[in-house]
């Protein structure tokens, strides 16, 4: 192994989309060793039901598929990242894939400042940093050295923030409005075709892309730390989701969206965000009648799509049309090349202030 590109990974949390990260990594490694020199290896893992795990020469991948094994109780995350904070590899990265605490986004917070004080990376799908806490994370990382990436945070793995981060210099995203929770979206969907409410989110549950609390989904709590994720990096807001003006959707919602549908409309669920006149920004996430000429009302079933504001571009249309746990696991593979490719920003947040 070449230990110049050596990278060595702890999972903090290991539910669906971790497992099918771990896999990925499998299917991907010689494209990975190819194109980006990166030789990578699992030495920690910390769940919440089985135990804790370390192991500085790497633990075999065996264990970690099908039912876990019960590891060591006594050890934890916090554990975990301290001792991978020690480890001899070029990189060490902590990928955070527990589940959203829409109340205060813990203990993800939490992991994310451990990891950075420990001199680790961090990759994550967990919106709950970035929409509470972005611009203190941002800059203890840059002060560290270290990525805090969280691609997968919105609309899986499409490149929102890279997009913006990467190939948009000089341009200020002004406001956006999208779709950018598929559950509801779907429910939306087929209660205008006379689905019944439960059975379309029996659907998303069966799927894995409901929420395990589906409330998150229903309530628009998902949607909304989606949009202060959005807000907080493109916008250099300063809001969290207990800030956002938010309404979700009701089984009552499937008379509104056939009457919306029959009057040549159709009833979403979006979320969006404005500069007002004093400089702050306004988040909201409510269902809203679009005519059917806008892009997102012609968004069926599990599409998603965001439209950026912007000075000098006008508005840039993102849109993805299906979203799956491969795409959330593509989003952790994404930052973690990022990691091993591109040097750390300087503290700079995507938006530009005027």
């Amino acid at each position: 192994m070449n230990r110049g590109g050596r990278v060595d990974l702890a999972l903090i949390g290991y539910g669906n989309v971790a497992r099918r990260f771990v896999a990925l990594l499998e299917e991907e490694q010689e494209q990975l060793v190819r194109e980006y020199d990166l030789h990578w290896r699992i030495v920690g893992v910390a769940t919440r039901r089985h135990g804790s795990h370390f192991d500085p020469l790497g633990i075999d991948l065996s264990s970690l598929t099908g039912p876990l094994p019960s590891f060591d109780p006594s050890i934890n995350a916090f554990m975990v990242i301290e001792q991978l904070g020690q480890s001899e590899a070029q990189l060490r990265v902590v990928v955070e894939t527990t589940t959203l605490d829409v109340k205060n986004g813990q203990p993800a917070i939490d992991h994310v400042r451990a990891a950075i004080e420990s001199g680790c990376h961090v990759v994550t799908a967990n919106k709950g940093p970035a929409a509470f806490a972005y611009s203190s994370l941002r800059d203890e990382a840059a002060a560290a050295g270290v990525h805090f990436l969280f691609e997968g945070a919105v609309m899986d793995g499409i490149p929102i923030f890279n997009l913006v981060r990467e190939t948009l210099p000089g341009v200020d995203v002004r406001g956006f409005r999208g779709v950018i929770n598929s559950t509801t979206n779907h429910i939306l969907t087929a209660m205008e075709r006379g689905d019944a409410f439960d059975d379309a989110l029996a659907r998303m549950q069966a799927e894995g892309i409901a929420e395990a609390d589906p409330s998150l989904d229903l309530d628009g709590w998902d949607a909304a730390a989606k949009a202060s994720v959005l807000a907080n990096v493109l916008l250099d807001a300063r809001v969290t989701p207990l800030n956002v003006k938010r309404a979700g959707i009701r089984t009552s919602h499937a008379e509104r969206a056939q009457n919306a549908l029959a009057n040549g409309r159709r009833l979403k669920l979006v979320a969006t965000a404005t500069r007002t006149d004093s400089g702050s920004v306004a988040v909201a996430v409510e269902p809203i009648e679009l005519p059917t000429s806008d892009l997102l009302a012609s968004l069926d079933g599990k599409a998603n799509a965001l439209i950026l504001e912007t000075d000098l571009l006008g508005e840039i249309a993102i849109c993805q049309l299906e979203g799956n746990l491969t795409h959330t696991a593509y989003a952790l593979l994404s930052d973690l090349v990022t990691v091993r490719t591109r040097p750390v920003p300087r503290a700079a947040p995507v938006h530009r202030t005027l």
